[in-house]
């Protein structure tokens, strides 16, 4: 999730009190484009769908998390959507019209992951220091965990789903205050138990694990760096080292995500655009937006399409909240789908 203004992060903290005034419609490209990769390493990506436009109640749209479901759906959060508009948007890429299946007068969403264990929708409440839970299709709300963990409540961004489907949490403790508070959470599968694999980071944000679930990638927004964690089969550290430093400019690093060949699509908050990175930290492309492309100034999130290279990233600024398509480098896989 991208780093808010006082304004905007204020907005989230009240969100439960706004009222239903409308909601937002999409408005896709009728021809489908394809991306192509340049020779100077650029990823063209294409608008597929207009999905929001800014709230007048938090002044913002912030499209999140990116997920597709078993039958193809592909779900959507809007981070900032006030109380009766969707918080949760499903897609359907085939005709490319969306409907709502989930809102509330609480919770500020800004990831979506489906779990290995028992198949149903994690959010993370950012705002609030929940994960909540949602049958496959919507509905059926659960608190799956609240409270704090070593003494302090967390601000959860990102998820990501060990294969036993433990949760791994991006904790953004102190991201307001520009304090290196930040935690990787480890949470148990049945939510009883919550650990702390590493600390003391600089606002953390996107969480990935590698293709064999071996390591966690994680983002440190005010750091602008990827650090890897490697994991023993109890899933506790072994290491932790700085992997990646990403010369974003005035950008910083948003959501992660890992295609099937261990390539890793950073997202940035500050620049409609994502930076493609191998294994071994070499800069592979930068997915772009058209040249003549205004309005829309973070792009936070991809998904690739299980098993195909179609991905779709989540686009937004003040011109709305858009889904933009173009093919990835390798096919999709669970770490490139939600989270």
């Amino acid at each position: 999730m991208q780093r808010l203004s006082a304004r905007s992060f204020a907005a989230l903290a009240t969100i439960g009190t706004l009222m239903l005034t409308g909601c937002g419609k999409e408005s896709g490209d009728p021809a489908r484009e394809t991306a192509s990769a340049t020779a100077d390493r650029t990823i063209r990506a294409q608008k597929f769908m207009h999905l929001t436009e800014v709230h007048e109640e938090t002044g913002m749209t912030l499209l999140e998390g990116p997920v597709f479901a078993g039958d193809g759906g592909l779900l959507v959060v809007d981070v900032t959507a006030p109380e009766g508009r969707p918080k949760v948007m499903r897609v359907d890429v085939r005709t490319r019209t969306s409907r709502s299946v989930h809102t509330d007068g609480r919770g500020t969403y800004t990831s979506a992951q489906f779990s290995p264990y028992d198949g149903r929708l994690y959010l993370s409440d950012f705002v609030h220091g929940e994960i909540v839970s949602l049958a496959p299709g919507g509905g059926d709300k659960r608190t799956f965990f609240s409270g704090e963990v070593d003494g302090a409540r967390m601000n959860p961004d990102d998820i990501a789903f060990d294969p036993e489907g433990n949760l791994y949490v991006s904790d953004s403790r102190g991201m307001s205050e520009g304090e290196p508070l930040g935690r990787v959470v480890r949470i148990s599968r049945d939510g009883a138990k919550a650990t702390v694999p590493a600390g003391e980071l600089a606002a953390p944000n996107g969480i990935s694990f590698d293709v064999d679930h071996r390591g966690l990638w994680f983002s440190e927004l005010t750091e602008n760096r990827i650090s890897y964690l490697l994991l023993d089969k109890e899933g506790e550290v072994t290491s932790r080292h700085t992997a990646i430093r990403v010369d974003g400019g005035i950008a910083q690093t948003d959501s992660i995500a890992v295609d099937a060949d261990g390539n890793l699509y950073q997202g940035l908050h500050g620049r409609a655009a994502m930076a493609v990175y191998d294994k071994h930290g070499e800069r592979l492309a930068t997915v772009e937006l058209p040249a003549r492309t205004k309005g829309l100034e973070s792009a936070t999130n991809v998904a690739i399409t299980p098993g195909g290279t179609r991905a779709y990233m989540t686009v937004s600024g003040p011109a709305g909240g858009y889904l933009y398509a173009f093919d990835a480098l390798a096919e999709g896989i669970r770490q490139s789908n939600g989270g």
